[in-house]
């Protein structure tokens, strides 16, 4: 039986993280974090990063774990959350996986591997190079001739998983077709108990996130963009193109208006708000809480300690 834990899921500011604090002190849990952009140091506002007072003094896992400049992979979130998820299971707590990136959560609930690279070796220089000079449609058939059912998924500006791809058959002789294959057929890590957070309605779910937005404009997210900038972090690189970061750039170099960068900021957080429901509703073994305008945080506590008791977590 894989060792049991629970995920709390649902869309930005569905009320994860307080419910996930809540649970934690209830059940003598600790809280891994599952969320893309928390993982970054010094990008504090603009991911709604839980503050001290907000953690409530229980431990919270894979917040502040790598500088802007990283690109940060699902394979080393899945590394590092992993070690923390066992570490907490180790001294007879409860891991509560709390956050809505649903891709890290399947990939480390799964069990999921990944194929060893080094983004430093000479084979992935080599690649990058012959992608600038030849061409995606060059190498897109190259693969195709090793891994015809990757190479129809991928379009020739795909420079990164047309370059990974490549890699990965060049170095272990095996496609990602087939290492995909493999890794699906490996049992589960985890036994998940899951809660997905939601709306009713989707317009309370929209004021909300509006509410968030302009909370974020108050708090400074200018002035972190700002110090970001002036740090030297490359606006370019993956971090600076999260949302409530991107739109904010312009805003420091004097090309746009904040109030604008905030309407925008809040169009595209409701459109991955959108993005995130549909992906959670594939889970038809989450227990499901849909808030009324305002959430009930003690009703859905006493439910979900009651659940856990149940299950004899």
């Amino acid at each position: 039986m894989p060792p049991r834990i629970f995920v709390i899921t649902g869309p930005t500011a569905s009320g994860k993280t307080r419910l996930a604090v809540e649970l934690a002190k209830a059940r003598n849990g600790e809280v891994v974090s599952a969320d893309s952009m928390q993982i970054y140091r010094r990008m504090d506002i603009g991911t709604a990063k839980p503050t001290p007072e907000e953690m409530g003094g229980i431990p919270h896992h894979m917040i502040d774990v790598a500088d802007p400049e990283e690109d940060f992979s699902v394979s080393r979130y899945v590394s590092m959350a992993a070690a923390c998820v066992e570490d907490i299971l180790s001294r007879g707590k409860l891991p509560i996986l709390a956050g809505g990136t649903g891709l890290y959560i399947d990939s480390l609930l799964s069990g999921r591997t990944f194929a060893a690279f080094d983004e430093t070796s000479p084979l992935r220089a080599l690649l990058e190079e012959r992608y600038t000079r030849e061409g995606g449609q060059a190498l897109l058939d190259e693969l195709a001739r090793s891994d015809p059912e990757t190479a129809a998924r991928l379009h020739p500006n795909d420079a990164k998983r047309i370059v990974r791809a490549l890699e990965v058959w060049l170095t272990t002789g095996k496609t990602i077709t087939q290492h995909n294959r493999e890794t699906m057929a490996l049992p589960p890590r985890y036994s998940a108990h899951t809660l997905t957070l939601d709306f009713q309605r989707r317009e309370d779910l929209w004021s909300r996130i509006d509410r968030r937005v302009d909370q974020m404009m108050a708090d400074g997210l200018e002035e972190e963009v700002r110090a970001l900038l002036q740090s030297g972090v490359p606006r370019r690189c993956t971090a600076m193109q999260a949302i409530g970061y991107k739109e904010m750039v312009p805003v420091v170099s004097g090309s746009m208006a904040a109030a604008d960068a905030a309407a925008q900021i809040k169009l595209r957080s409701r459109q991955y708000a959108k993005r995130q429901r549909t992906w959670f509703r594939r889970n038809s073994q989450a227990k499901r809480v849909l808030w009324g305008p305002v959430p009930n945080f003690d009703e859905v506590l006493q439910a979900s300690t009651a659940f856990l008791e149940e299950i004899g977590i």
